[in-house]
Formats: structure tokens, C-alpha cells, sequence
């Protein structure tokens, strides 16, 4: 009789576990079929649907085995100090994720950096969290390529930063150092200023990545945080030109190369034109 009904359990556990499998391929093949504005959406509607089949799943089977474990939890009684201890780092890991999910700090598709760590979002579960990783520290803002895996008990010990601002814009500072000669740098501020200005409201640099409504509000981001430049001098004595733009991450190498090739023609020139200018007359110099 008790071997009937432990079989009867196991059949009752293997339907359960493929029929919640069936309708998670089913939710997931007509989400991947639809047509989002935003992948991201995509993403995070799937890793809920993966989430959310799997916590069925465990709640059914326990719901069958009830009674077994029941008894199960009666004979570990004695071990189960030893059991904690043994699963503490998985337990961490849940409790991480429940903490993630009641702060909300980050959902699927924000960029986070947690420690030196920085990635994309790629999916959350219960034990787990998986980003690609962005190369920040370069200032290129594009992934490298790499996959993290982050155990969610690093989400209650460490404090997690979320940059989904710079997913949009970024300001990024543009460094040009010349020699400290007779061309006067501060001739070419208002013509680069001007011309950084121009690059960054280029509507191709934002049309190949957002729609219409996020080109606007684009806009309405970038008048709000104006291009600056700033002249100094290094320890060398030399000559530092900073050009500091607000961009999309994926646009600030292409804005850099082209405000760095325009400057360089800028000084090119007025070195040329100063180099090849006749010296002074004996009435034009100073007494």
C-alpha cells in the first residue's frame, strides 16, 4: 500500500513538473514572438516567466511530498545545525534575492556595478545573477564580452550602484595635451566648443539607437548639460585642453576622435600660419 502510494506521488511530481515546463515553453515561445519596443521588456518578461515556473514547481512538489518530508524533517532533527551550516552560502543567496526583489534596485537590462564589478543585466534567479560585463574604466561603455555571474548574497553584503542613467548619457571628458609653444590655445575654445555642440545634437548619432520619443527627450537632456571646455597646463608645462560633452556612451569614442581630429587641425593650422608669419619690422618691436 505505502509503495503504491509513493508511486502514485512520483507520477503525480512528473506531471506536475512537465506540465509546468510545457506552459513556460509556451509563455516564453509567444513572448519571443512579440514585438516590444524595447528588448530589454523582452528579457525581463522571460527571466519572470523562467522565475515564476520554477517557484511553482518547488511549491507543488512540496505540496505532494508533505507528508514525507515531514517525516524526512523529523529524523534530520538532530542534524540540522549541520545542514545549515552545509547550505549557509545557499540560503545567503535566497535571502539576497528576496532582498533584491522587495528593494528593487535593479531590474533585467539596467547597468550595475557592484564592487569593481559592471555589467548589463542579463537575467536574475534565485541563487544568481548574470551581467555582461562593460568596460567603464576606458570610458568605452561597451561590453567586453564577458559573463559574471554574481551570487546574490554579494547584494546584502556589498552596496550596489545603479548606472541605468549612463545607458543614455554619460558626460565624458575629452584630453588633449600640446606643446606649450607660441600657438595661443584659447584662439581655438569658442570654434571647438561650437563644433562639440553641433556633434553631440547630431540626430544620427541617436537615431540608430532610440525612437522618435527618446530622441526628444535626448535633446531636451543635452541643452540641459551644455558642452564645456577647460584650458590649463600640465605639471610638464604643457598646454591641456579638456572638452567635456554630455553623450550616449556608445557615440563618446566617435564624438572624441572627431573633436580630437578638429582640434588637431585648429593648432595644425595656427602653428603653420605662426611658424611661416614674417618676424617683426624694427618699428613693431617693443622698446
Amino acid at each position: 500500500m505505502e509503495a503504491s502510494i509513493t508511486d502514485h506521488k512520483f507520477i503525480t511530481s512528473g506531471l506536475l513538473i512537465a506540465a509546468a515546463l510545457l506552459i513556460r515553453w509556451f509563455v516564453i515561445y509567444h513572448l519571443n514572438k512579440q514585438h516590444f519596443r524595447d528588448d530589454d521588456n523582452s528579457r525581463r518578461w522571460i527571466n519572470s516567466a523562467k522565475n515564476a515556473t520554477n517557484l511553482i514547481i518547488l511549491m507543488g512538489l512540496v505540496f505532494v511530498w508533505i507528508t514525507e518530508l515531514r517525516f524526512v524533517a523529523l529524523s534530520i532533527a538532530t542534524f540540522i545545525v549541520a545542514l545549515v551550516i552545509a547550505t549557509r552560502e545557499f540560503i545567503q543567496c535566497f535571502l539576497g534575492s528576496i532582498y533584491q526583489a522587495s528593494t528593487r534596485s535593479f531590474i533585467v537590462g539596467d547597468w550595475i556595478q557592484l564592487g569593481n564589478q559592471c555589467g548589463k543585466v542579463v537575467s536574475t534567479d534565485w541563487l544568481s545573477t548574470r551581467l555582461l560585463e562593460i568596460d567603464i574604466e576606458t570610458c568605452s561603455y561597451q561590453t567586453t564580452g564577458k559573463t559574471l555571474f554574481i551570487p546574490n548574497n554579494q547584494f546584502i553584503v556589498h552596496p550596489v550602484k545603479n548606472l541605468n542613467h549612463l545607458r543614455k548619457f554619460i558626460p565624458h571628458t575629452i584630453s588633449i595635451i600640446r606643446e606649450a609653444d607660441t600657438v595661443n590655445v584659447f584662439d581655438f575654445k569658442a570654434a571647438a566648443l561650437r563644433k562639440a555642440k553641433e556633434y553631440c545634437r547630431e540626430y544620427e548619432g541617436l537615431g540608430k539607437h532610440y525612437s522618435y520619443p527618446a530622441n526628444k527627450r535626448a535633446r531636451q537632456e543635452i541643452n540641459e548639460h551644455e558642452p564645456s571646455i577647460r584650458i590649463s597646463s600640465t605639471a610638464l608645462g604643457k598646454n591641456q585642453f579638456d572638452i567635456t560633452v554630455y553623450c550616449p556612451p556608445h557615440e563618446a569614442v566617435a564624438i572624441e576622435q572627431k573633436l580630437t581630429k578638429y582640434f588637431m587641425g585648429l593648432w595644425y593650422k595656427a602653428h603653420k600660419l605662426e611658424k611661416h608669419s614674417p618676424p617683426p619690422s624694427d618699428d613693431e618691436s617693443p622698446q
